[in-house]
């Protein structure tokens, strides 16, 4: 492993009268830069659907759109879980303000280099490049999150840390309308959020701290008094990747449950986010403004919904996750039905589907990461996590990216709200299957 990768050492223990102090601002700043760090991110991850209309009018078809916009979503969903390996064994502060910048400097060229928009070939390895670097997000958050947040705390601070998706990437669209006022072009959907993205990658890594024990603190299960039922010393040690591979991850069978439907979240979220900007323009008659609020109000509506859906499963359902995701995704087939039927020119009741759909699909993502990593030892968190990514991307995100934009060009958009309703279906039984055994998964020694 690369050294600068390598988790810092371990300090000497501060004076006792300084650690109560210390880790409390350090957990603010902490947790502050992985909210910031990861809304960064998705800066440069999706801004491929905005310009979609725009290659569409260069002469490419959905269907080739569709495979470039797979690369994505194909090469961060194999990295979220090889990379979630490195990361387990990494410095997070580094790792994750490494990935951000090497992420926004691909999509900064993309938007400025004609070259790399020249091809259906180039451009999916662009866009595969840029996947590769965003599978560098989520896992070092989990690190951070599981070494400074207790796992009776874990719920709900995940819940506030999970709505930087809806921020980073809710502001695609305002400042997509932002770059084409500044700039005069549809390639600064591109490089002007990379732009704020460098900027972010440095603020990330100012703010950023890996473990409590390489600050000179003790780790937050002694801190907070919060012992998981399977907790021992022997979580604090770093585990080899065999270990956390074969021993952690793919020996756990409920795991594999929530991964599953986690695949079928992902298609319908990326199902309906990937292509909004395309089937309102063509079947709902929206301008390239209206789309963008569309996008924005879809992305946003997502931080109320994140957080009661977290709040719910803490305090109504006491820290199960499974009844809190079915009740929710028994609300997006609703959604999603009334975005379907909804005939053209009803702008208003569009953008109220697009909002609910938006406030109720990011609940399930968040509590599914926190079901992973609730399941495994901290050492293996950014692991089980991109188990659970590896599933949602490959079998979610890349079936929506690829598949839509076929069955939308050869059979129609009805065909494809047909498929998003019986995902949601899917996911629904996956999740059951999980009911009974989660509380006892879930259970604290006090």
């Amino acid at each position: 492993m690369i050294s600068i990768f390598r988790p810092p050492s371990h300090k000497e223990l501060i004076p006792e009268n300084e650690i109560n102090s210390r880790y409390k601002f350090l957990r603010w700043q902490v947790f502050i830069g992985i909210f910031v760090g990861y809304a960064g991110y998705y800066l440069v991850r999706k801004n491929f659907s905005l310009v979609i209309p725009d290659l569409i009018q260069q002469g490419y078809s959905k269907g080739e759109l569709g495979i470039i916009a797979a690369a994505v979503s194909i090469s961060y969903g194999l990295s979220k879980f090889l990379m979630g390996g490195v990361s387990d064994r990494s410095n997070a502060r580094v790792f994750l303000s490494a990935g951000l910048l090497l992420s926004a400097l691909v999509i900064l060229g993309f938007g400025t280099i004609p070259f790399l928009t020249s091809s259906v070939a180039v451009m999916f390895i662009v866009m595969f490049i840029n996947g590769w670097f965003q599978g560098m997000g989520w896992p070092p958050c989990g690190r951070v999150m599981v070494h400074w947040f207790s796992t009776r705390e874990r719920g709900t601070k995940m819940s506030i840390w999970n709505i930087a998706h809806n921020v980073g990437g809710g502001l695609i669209g305002p400042l997509a309308i932002a770059g084409i006022a500044i700039f005069g072009d549809w390639q600064s959907k591109l490089y002007f959020p990379a732009m704020i993205a460098i900027v972010i990658s440095f603020v990330t890594y100012l703010l950023v701290r890996d473990t409590p024990q390489s600050c000179g603190l003790p780790n937050i299960e002694a801190f907070k008094h919060d012992y998981p039922k399977d907790y021992d010393k022997s979580h604090e040690q770093e585990f080899s990747t065999k270990e956390i591979f074969f021993t952690y991850v793919f020996k756990n069978k409920f795991l594999w449950l929530i991964a599953i439907a986690n695949a079928m979240i992902y298609l319908v979220r990326y199902g309906v986010l990937d292509w909004a900007p395309t089937y309102l323009d063509e079947v709902k008659g929206f301008s390239v403004k209206e789309t963008g609020w569309a996008y924005f109000l879809y992305e946003w509506a997502g931080i109320p919904g994140t957080l009661l859906c977290g709040w719910i499963s803490d305090k109504v359902f006491k820290g199960r996750r499974a009844p809190s995701i079915i009740i929710y995704m028994l609300l997006v087939m609703v959604a999603v039905l009334v975005y379907w039927i909804n005939p053209p020119g009803n702008i208003m009741v569009d953008n109220i589907a697009l909002i609910a759909i938006g406030f109720l699909i990011y609940g399930p993502v968040m509590l599914i990461g926190v079901q992973a990593l609730d399941l495994v030892p901290k050492k293996a968190a950014g692991t089980a996590a991109g188990l659970t990514g590896l599933f949602g991307y490959l079998g979610g995100a890349l079936f929506a990216n690829i598949a839509i934009g076929f069955i939308a060009e050869h059979m129609g958009w009805d065909a494809t709200f047909i498929l998003l309703l019986v995902a949601c279906a899917i996911a629904i039984l996956f999740t059951a299957m999980t009911w009974k055994k989660e509380k006892e998964r879930l259970e604290i020694v006090k």
